[in-house]
């Protein structure tokens, strides 16, 4: 049995709709006097003009993403057609799950034990319901949310499900990879993507990319250990492993 794992978003768009809601929010937190500490932390009523300019935005790119991956994923099928002269359908390859990265969704919680619709953006993070959740398919009520765990290009991935202490704690939120050790523009300065390109032939990874200088933005020591970060997720209870 073989599981094809496909993990992109809309690439440029949805950083450059983040990229311009900067500028648009600080204006907007300058006009409602909302201080933060934190730049990268700005924002805007929802119900304001900058609000919804920035949801609409970012639906459009959560668009892009979604087709980005369907076409993949149909790409992926007429491959293994061709390879094997058998349909997708006879090869049962069908969609487990597909879910999105660093989105914000509007969705009830309990705030001091009252039920409250909060707009949640999840930014590094992914949604992981639990169990009976009725956000959840219908395939997947019993178990919990699948949640999508993309290693870098030399190591493992994961798939993991939702917790109820997950609901409380987090608002329903895990990891959605193993985070970055290095900035891109740390990685472009201390690898070299010749070595790292050699180290991962050597591992029987095989890799093909638009500009090799990316590869060292992606190389496994830019991020960190992807099998530490899941198992404090599971030890701290706000998700749980299925698969590595």
């Amino acid at each position: 049995q073989v599981c094809i794992m496909i993990h992109t978003g809309s690439r440029g768009l949805g950083h450059q709709v983040a990229t311009d809601a900067l500028t648009t929010m600080e204006r907007a937190m300058s006009k409602d006097k909302i201080e933060l500490n934190d730049r990268q932390l700005s924002c805007a009523r929802i119900g304001s003009r900058e609000g919804k300019e920035y949801l609409a935005g970012m639906a459009s790119a959560a668009n892009f993403a979604w087709v980005n991956r369907s076409c993949i994923t149909a790409l992926t099928r007429k491959v293994f057609a061709d390879m094997f002269k058998r349909t997708p359908e006879e090869m049962e390859m069908h969609l487990v799950y597909d879910v999105c990265h660093n989105i914000a969704k509007v969705e009830e919680h309990s705030i001091g034990g009252v039920m409250k619709k909060l707009l949640v953006h999840r930014k590094g993070s992914t949604r992981a319901f639990p169990p009976y959740h009725p956000n959840i398919p219908k395939d997947y009520q019993s178990i919990g949310q699948p949640v999508l765990i993309g290693g870098t290009m030399g190591t493992c991935s994961y798939v993991l499900v939702g917790t109820v202490k997950g609901m409380t704690e987090t608002f329903g939120s895990t990891c959605h990879g193993a985070g970055r050790a290095l900035s891109r523009n740390q990685s472009r300065k201390k690898l070299d993507h010749v070595q790292v390109l050699e180290r991962l032939k050597n591992d029987g990874i095989s890799i093909r990319v638009a500009s090799p200088m990316l590869v060292a933005e992606e190389a496994p020591e830019s991020y960190k250990n992807v099998t530490d970060v899941i198992d404090t997720c599971e030890d701290a209870g706000i998700s749980r492993k299925v698969v590595k």
